[in-house]
């Protein structure tokens, strides 16, 4: 008859305090798994979203930047080539000047510029074609050689011994004193001259070595078609 008793409050409220306390833990378990299972989710989706397509965008674009340099590349080759072409003609015409230049030549030397001698006597020095000859010594020609002219064979700084057996003996010939013969203590060359007179050909100046040597070499060549041969 005690079993059927009803059951105390103090029973009740125990009972009470336990199913809530179940409960409790029931919600907080299941609201724990969820965010458990969000954490590898969250995981899985960040190498999901790797910038892939950045990254092949940025290597496309050097792909194009080096079709357009080999365009810019072959255009300014091409650039480059056409002044090339357009020196061609200006290499080939260097040729053409030197040539023109070599007929106006008589002998070794260069008389292009010279001007005919119709008197001897009134040809002054400086009005011909400075030229540095054998053993150093400098000298000038004036006029033009005749066409069969013997002049052509010699050469500034000859001896007359060295003349003569090239064109043979003059017509006429002789010496005289220049103005560096009256300068005090001048042992140089020049002071006096020998000149040699060719009929038809022109005349040979002679100037003497410096010290106390006698020898004469020649130093002025003066081509004449129209040298009477005396002096």
């Amino acid at each position: 008859m005690k079993l059927l008793s009803r059951p105390t409050p103090l029973f009740l409220m125990l009972l009470a305090a336990s199913l809530f306390a179940g409960c409790s833990s029931n919600q907080s378990k299941e609201g724990d798994a969820p965010a458990a299972e969000s954490a590898p989710v969250a995981e899985a989706k960040a190498p999901a979203t790797a910038p892939e397509k950045p990254v092949c965008k940025e290597a496309a674009k050097p792909a194009k930047s080096t079709k357009k340099s080999a365009k810019t590349t072959s255009k300014t080759a091409k650039a480059a080539a056409a002044p090339a072409e357009d020196c061609v003609p200006a290499a080939k015409s260097a040729p053409a000047a030197a040539t023109s230049a070599a007929p106006a030549a008589q002998g070794s030397y260069n008389l292009s510029r010279n001007k005919p001698v119709t008197d001897s006597t009134k040809v002054e020095a400086g009005q011909g074609t400075m030229v540095k000859g054998l053993n150093n010594w400098e000298g000038e020609i004036s006029g033009v050689p005749a066409a069969s002219s013997k002049f052509t064979r010699l050469k500034i700084g000859m001896s007359q011994q060295q003349v003569m057996d090239q064109i043979g003996a003059p017509t006429d010939q002789g010496a005289y004193i220049t103005g560096k013969a009256f300068i005090p203590f001048y042992f140089g060359s020049d002071k006096s001259r020998w000149e040699m007179v060719y009929k038809g050909q022109g005349r040979l100046i002679f100037s003497n070595q410096a010290g106390f040597g006698t020898g004469y070499y020649l130093t002025w060549v003066i081509h004449n078609a129209n040298e009477g041969g005396y002096r």
